[in-house]
């Protein structure tokens, strides 16, 4: 039996950071936070300070910082740019360090601070992750962003992908009926994964709001090798 375990949480209201201190964490908000992380440093960017707050994030706009930062998808009125990652040119990112506040994504980052590790993860990195993760001889939670403390399909479906990759390597177990259930709906999605994600009610916000435009490169496998990882503070590239 393998001895590596797998995880999955569904909602920052159900995560318990005690459980995990051991765990690699792997961020997931892929509509649209962890898609954008991922692509900024594919464009280049040099580091990333997620904050959680709105206050905390004018802060360091003042300080001269460059900031993406979005409440409900809206751009906040002082920040640079908000959370698309059509938003993360080279032209805007490369070389620089970005404060990021995004409405779900930045804050479960902090919730996950006292894990072992955090990487980020999307399925515009999930190849290179994956092969990473493999190495690192350590149990695994895949953290849902969710909506507001709720359940959502998008994230879970990524953790079912992820989750099954592992599981099929052998060098995994898991007794967690989340994860058993992330991958019972990637095994739904999987053959027509954009079909499946019309269903979803971030969608549906998106395109309410005009900012559905991304969806199809958010579902892009394997677009960058970057892997980001929480260190002292900061979002910096593994690879």
């Amino acid at each position: 039996m393998a001895d590596r375990k797998i995880e999955t949480c569904f909602s920052p209201a159900l995560y318990e950071p005690e459980l995990h201190a051991g765990s690699i964490v792997i961020v997931i908000d892929i509509l649209r936070a962890s898609s954008a992380i991922c692509t900024a440093f594919a464009n280049g960017a040099r580091s990333i300070i997620p904050v959680a707050g709105v206050d905390e994030a004018k802060e360091y706009k003042e300080k001269g910082y460059l900031v993406a930062a979005e409440r409900d998808g809206f751009v906040l009125d002082f920040a640079d740019f908000g959370n698309s990652p059509f938003n993360f040119t080279p032209e805007r990112v490369e070389g620089k360090t970005i404060v990021y506040s995004t409405t779900n994504g930045t804050r479960i980052i902090n919730l996950a601070s006292s894990a072992y590790m955090i990487a980020i993860g999307s399925f515009l990195n999930i190849g290179a992750l994956l092969i990473w993760i493999k190495k690192q001889e350590k149990d695994i939670m895949l953290f849902c962003a969710g909506w507001k403390n709720r359940f959502n399909l998008e994230d879970t479906v990524y953790a079912g992908a992820f989750a099954h990759n592992l599981l099929e390597s052998g060098l995994y177990s898991t007794r967690c009926d989340s994860t058993l259930a992330a991958i019972d709906l990637w095994s739904l999605a999987r053959h027509d994964l954009r079909g499946y994600i019309e269903k979803v009610a971030q969608r549906t916000r998106l395109k309410d709001k005009n900012l559905d435009d991304c969806i199809d490169f958010c579902l892009t496998p394997d677009f960058t090798d970057k892997i980001p990882v929480m260190k002292d503070g900061l979002l910096t590239c593994l690879a």
